[in-house]
């Protein structure tokens, strides 16, 4: 980390100025700490945020597919052309009725969740006898029931857990600030 260069002592991580190292991390616990304030306190406003930029990016795809149907030596220019409009419909949609939006990125949650629930249980019971057992069992049981829950009612569960992430990054932003500040008093130590 500290390298020394004719009687100065010059600090460096990966190439790269420890000052501006430190500040860097500093810069990106203040973005992760603001970003988790806004996600955690205006939770709905932020899925709003997410799904127009997720169907921006469906409808920019969508044209994108548009362009190469429109190549004659594109071998299945029908499929993309297909695919294509879909992903400007879906894009639309997304960008028209944020609720329902909520709904399918719930939805598509808590069956992931199920489906992983499921594949760890069936693991967990299948397996041989040992600590690892009941843990995997423990978690497709917790796994399921977080599914089942956020299935049920998406739109409600993907704002709680909206708000859990918004906390998540405030805890992450703290923790990086943290460790800017000890990065730079360690720069100070060796100065």
């Amino acid at each position: 980390m500290a390298q020394e260069s004719e009687g100065t002592v010059s600090t460096t991580v990966v190439g790269i100025p420890a000052k501006i190292v430190w500040q860097l991390q500093m810069l990106a616990g203040l973005i992760t700490m603001v970003l988790g304030v806004i996600l955690a306190f205006h939770p709905s406003k932020s899925l709003d945020v997410i799904a127009v930029f997720i169907g921006i990016l469906l409808i920019l795809s969508g044209l994108f597919h548009f362009v190469r149907a429109l190549d004659h030596d594109e071998q299945h220019r029908a499929w993309v052309g297909i695919a294509g409009l879909l992903e400007v419909v879906i894009g639309v949609v997304m960008i028209r009725h944020l609720g329902l939006s909520y709904a399918i990125v719930g939805l598509l949650v808590g069956v992931t969740w199920i489906v992983q629930g499921i594949v760890a249980l069936m693991g967990g019971i299948l397996s041989g006898a040992g600590s690892s057992r009941l843990w995997a069992i423990v978690f497709g049981l917790i796994s399921i029931v977080a599914g089942v829950v956020v299935v049920s009612a998406p739109e409600n569960s993907l704002t709680f857990l909206a708000t859990l992430l918004g906390v998540w990054f405030i805890i992450m932003g703290v923790l990086q600030l943290l460790s800017g500040l000890f990065l730079r008093s360690d720069l100070k130590k060796l100065a």
